[in-house]
């Protein structure tokens, strides 16, 4: 188990890393060459935590407990002997890295872990060149490492099982989203990124356009907020320049050397003129949209036809690392497969690149898998993998999830699901635009077979032969807490967080929320949750019992383990909070008992409570912003759960029956719209 990490290198990306991993908990160690690098690595780390807490991200307190948890360490030979892992952010100079690595072995205790975050030099060589072989491995991080929630995991051949665990739940732990990469040069997102940024320089070059131009072009074909030349201001382009002729001389394409007026741009020292807003025509635009899509598109088929790694994570290296609201399999799909097949093609010819023929000949849509299932010593594991989305529940997602339920409970050499979220979040929810989509269409039909379908997923889980955990180790919300409560047991941590949004959006849990989370802490706590829509602490969720365990990251495989020894609880549904001393627990039984439900759906505060108390004040200025159908229709499906006791079922089929006028009032319009919206509902009430 990671816990104390060291980050050799102070500059930006090093710094950044530190921040991180000591903003999630770690104790760290930012080593550089002299006291100058490692004073100055303190000061981008102030300066970021100084804007952080203007912008209140952070409370004055937590910026000093993240400054107090970094360590200033001076020469790498001086790392303490304990560290648990090493990472190495230093410049792309391989004699430099082999000279820190080799240094390191002679300091670090045996089961010390040594990572690189090389964006271009060979994992296995540099592998080569230390003791611990089984021990090293790549660790790709993304600029600023702080906000960008990408990594990718790098293994060398040598590196050990027991290695890539170990980083794996490091990066968990920060809620980054992994992508597992085969050591190849640019691994995966530089690999199409890098040539795609030289190709707009090259379009520079030839005359088709200005750089600015270029820029507005690519930002509207991509659906980007910064084109090839404004990044490369903003990152330096002597990066853009050293990274493109690494991958030219290592994949013998000269097309992606670096173009020639990138070079005498670094050598001048000089930055892009993007300030031009004029337009660069229809034909110039037609050729740059082309070009750029083509690029993408023939490159990004030769990562996954090499194996460095699926289309689904090419698309999520994109839209997760670079931000770019599409991936390229995902843009093939939308501009249609045959066209960018075409594209593809052109680019291919001009770059002497071979398009693998799945590529080049297709028809058909590509079809993306969401959901990812592997079984280990009869323990399956279900991923949801989605995490540029927060894991949202589509209607893709839920037909693989239920696949592949289906086929966990059939077979007999699983006796444990566990399921979990890639990613910091389990599952933020359904997918609300569907629904938005779904009702401008007046559609309901869609809303309905969606839930139907889900109610049924959720029903196998619920009735699955094996023992099912859910990893609540993140953000839980709305339908991904139904989801996690269809499950025997519910894990947390620290960074667990639980709410049922739905009644401030408009709608209701309508995926056994309501029904479940009754039966399980009883209807005080039930209203609680769902009327209130409080967001639930870890110790709040678990003195309910929407949590069954509640333990530090570093205890979760332990548990699973535990538990899958135990087998099935002997009784899920108790109906009581699982600590009914617990302060909320005491309270919703006062605030929101049967006797003071009248007052509280008038909007009164229920005779005996002072308005002024912060619980209560909470309590009804949450009521208020919710919408008084959804409230309405929640509360008495709450009330329903008590009537319709052990029969499960019958309590799920009353949540069916109140979708239509749900989704059919203005109020379910207002509160879904005003969420893509990013603004506050205001409900009429019909």
């Amino acid at each position: 188990m990671i816990r104390t990490v060291a980050i050799i290198g102070a500059g930006n990306m090093g710094s950044g890393i530190a921040q991180k991993s000591s903003t999630e908990g770690f104790s760290v160690q930012m080593v550089d060459r002299e006291q100058q690098w490692v004073d100055k690595g303190h000061a981008t780390i102030e300066n970021f935590l100084q804007e952080a807490i203007e912008r209140r991200i952070f409370r004055p307190e937590q910026a000093e407990m993240i400054k107090s948890n970094i360590t200033g360490v001076v020469g790498h030979k001086n790392v303490s002997p304990d560290t648990d892992l090493v990472i190495e952010a230093v410049f792309e100079d391989f004699s430099l890295k082999q000279e820190i690595f080799s240094s390191l072995d002679d300091v670090l205790a045996a089961g010390a872990i040594l990572a690189t975050n090389t964006s271009s030099l060979s994992v296995n060589d540099l592998a080569k060149q230390v003791q611990r072989k089984d021990k090293f491995v790549g660790l790709h991080w993304f600029y600023h490492p702080s906000k960008n929630r990408l990594v990718e995991v790098i293994p060398a051949e040598s590196t050990s099982q027991e290695t890539l665990d170990a980083v794996e739940q490091y990066c968990k732990t920060m809620g980054k989203v992994i992508i597992f990469c085969k050591d190849s040069p640019g691994f995966c997102v530089n690999r199409f990124f890098v040539p795609w940024i030289n190709e707009a320089a090259r379009l520079e070059e030839e005359g088709v356009a200005s750089a600015a131009q270029i820029d507005a072009v690519a930002c509207k074909a991509f659906r980007i907020g910064l084109g090839p030349f404004g990044l490369m201001d903003m990152t330096g382009p002597t990066i853009a320049l050293h990274a493109s002729d690494y991958l030219s001389e290592q994949l013998s394409v000269p097309r992606f050397r670096g173009a020639d007026n990138m070079r005498k741009l670094v050598d001048d020292g000089g930055r892009w003129d993007i300030e031009d807003d004029s337009d660069c025509g229809e034909d110039a635009a037609r050729k740059i949209k082309e070009r750029l899509m083509g690029q993408a598109f023939a490159v990004s088929s030769q990562i996954v036809e090499e194996g460095v790694c699926s289309m689904e994570d090419v698309d999520r290296g994109a839209k997760v690392g670079l931000r770019w609201s599409i991936g390229p399999f995902e843009l093939a799909n939308r501009i249609g497969v045959a066209e960018a097949s075409r594209m593809a093609s052109e680019y291919a010819e001009l770059a002497g690149l071979e398009i693998p023929e799945w590529f080049s000949n297709r028809q058909q849509p590509f079809d993306f898998s969401y959901v990812d299932v592997s079984v280990d010593d009869g323990t399956a594991k279900v991923l949801i993998n989605r995490p540029e989305a927060m894991n949202a529940l589509n209607v893709k997602v839920m037909n693989q999830l239920g696949e592949a339920i289906e086929s966990l409970n059939a077979r007999t050499d699983v006796d444990t699901i566990v399921l979990e979220g890639a990613g910091k979040a389990f599952v933020a929810g359904a997918d609300v635009k569907f629904f938005v989509d779904m009702i401008a269409q007046d559609n309901f039909q869609r809303i309905y077979e969606f839930t139907a379908d889900g109610h049924a997923v959720l029903n196998s889980i619920e009735a699955s032969p094996h023992t099912t955990i859910a990893l609540t180790t993140g953000l839980t919300l709305g339908g991904g807490l139904e989801l996690a409560l269809s499950c025997d047991y519910r894990i947390g941590t620290d960074r667990s967080m639980l709410r049922f949004p739905e009644t401030s959006i408009g709608i209701f849990p309508g995926l056994g929320g309501t029904q479940r989370t009754t039966r399980i802490c009883g209807i005080e706590g039930a209203r609680f949750a769902i009327l209130g829509g409080n967001l639930l602490d870890p110790g709040t969720a678990r003195a309910l019992g929407l949590l069954t365990h509640l333990v530090s990251a570093s205890e979760v495989k332990g548990k699973v383990s535990e538990i899958s020894s135990a087998g099935k609880p002997d009784e899920k549904y108790t109906g009581r909070p699982a600590d009914p001393s617990h302060p909320v627990a005491v309270f919703s039984a006062l605030f929101y008992s049967d006797s003071n439900m009248s007052d509280i759906s008038s909007g009164s505060v229920p005779d005996g409570f002072d308005p002024e108390d912060p619980n209560v004040a909470r309590q009804i200025k949450a009521l208020s912003r919710a919408a008084p159908l959804a409230l309405k229709t929640a509360s008495h499906l709450l009330e329903q759960a008590i009537v319709t006791g052990d029969n499960l079922s019958a309590g799920l089929q009353l949540e069916l029956e109140q979708l239509e006028s749900t989704f059919d009032s203005n109020d379910a319009v207002e509160g879904l719209s005003a969420l893509i919206e990013g603004r506050r509902p205001e409900y009429s009430g019909s």
